[in-house]
């Protein structure tokens, strides 16, 4: 199948563990060290696996969209 190889490539699996690492890196910048460290974890098991990683940061991008929102959205 083609979408298995190119989750299975080598370029997919770098740039997946790169955003992994960069996110971590913003993570540590907040102060947010359990994240982090949570991020390292998955950045490691991204090379082996790139689909961990891109869900990883599927499910960071609705948890920071949803908490933005609802920071917004409440009384000041």
């Amino acid at each position: 199948m083609p979408l298995t190889k190119l989750l299975g490539s080598k370029a997919t699996r770098s740039l997946t563990v790169v955003s992994v690492l960069s996110e971590a890196r913003k993570a540590f910048g907040r102060g947010d060290r359990t994240r982090g460290i949570a991020l390292l974890g998955v950045a490691v098991l991204a090379w082996k696996w790139a689909l961990i990683g891109l869900a990883a940061q599927g499910l960071l991008k609705l948890v920071r969209g949803g908490g933005s929102s609802a920071s917004d959205s409440s009384p000041a």
